[in-house]
């Protein structure tokens, strides 16, 4: 009876990896040179604000300011935009997915702020899960690793739901440390706000059109002082995926 059990066993499992080897997978369209919509993603908002940390405040405050930003300038740059959110309101992960996989011939930009338990980890780290989104992920990457005093912390693939379910390019692009007392300061700031919009957008514009086509604003032009050396940059009462 057992060797019965085991031959039936055998002849299931069998089918089953069969099933398997000829069950169809789900691809990712590849967008990433014909792309005409950026669906731009501020992560966090609303009831969740993200990383908190004294130095840099609320991560859903950052990643708005930030998000709008790009979405300027990609419009500058005549590419239609989408925002996931416009304004400090709770999205959901699904929602964020359903908006970006409505988008057709898109991309998806996430934005976001990392923290650390270790005030001295800084630096810049990108995203992706679909090898369609790898070229674009190491392209921001680089164009953010021209801002003065930058730490590489590498492109990485990752599974975050956001990236594993697009149907189109994906990338999620962590814009610093909040916990990290230098960069958290810089996270507050207006000007370097900017600066990060502006390389974001000038790496987007780049993988779509070529280089030499993407102009910086004059605002995002000048790089920013140390938080040290400006005014008004004091820790306030502001209050990851």
């Amino acid at each position: 009876m057992s060797r019965l059990i085991r031959r039936i066993c055998a002849v299931a499992l069998s089918g089953l990896l069969a099933a398997c080897a000829t069950a169809p997978k789900a691809v990712t369209k590849n967008t990433s040179k014909t792309f005409s919509t950026v669906v731009v993603d501020a992560g966090h908002g609303g009831k969740d604000n993200g990383a908190y940390r004294r130095f840099g405040g609320a991560e859903k405050i950052a990643t708005l300011d930030v998000a709008r930003r790009l979405e300027r300038k990609l419009r500058e740059s005549q590419l239609k935009t989408v925002m996931t959110r416009s304004s400090d309101v709770f999205i959901s992960l699904d929602q964020r997915v359903s908006i970006e996989n409505a988008q057709k011939k898109s991309v998806f930009v996430s934005i976001h702020f990392n923290d650390s338990r270790r005030r001295g980890i800084h630096g810049f780290e990108t995203y992706y899960h679909s090898a369609n989104a790898a070229e674009l992920a190491n392209r921001i990457q680089g164009k953010l690793m021209t801002i003065p005093r930058s730490a590489n912390r590498g492109v990485h693939f990752a599974n975050f739901r956001v990236l594993r379910l697009a149907a189109y390019p994906a990338v999620l692009v962590e814009c610093g440390f909040l916990s990290n007392r230098r960069e958290g300061g810089e996270a507050r700031d207006s000007e370097y706000r900017e600066l990060l919009a502006d390389k974001i957008a000038e790496a987007i514009v780049e993988q779509r059109y070529g280089p030499g086509v993407y102009h910086a604003s004059a605002e995002a032009a000048v790089a920013p002082q140390p938080p040290s050396e400006r005014p008004g940059l004091a820790p306030g009462a502001l209050r990851h995926d």
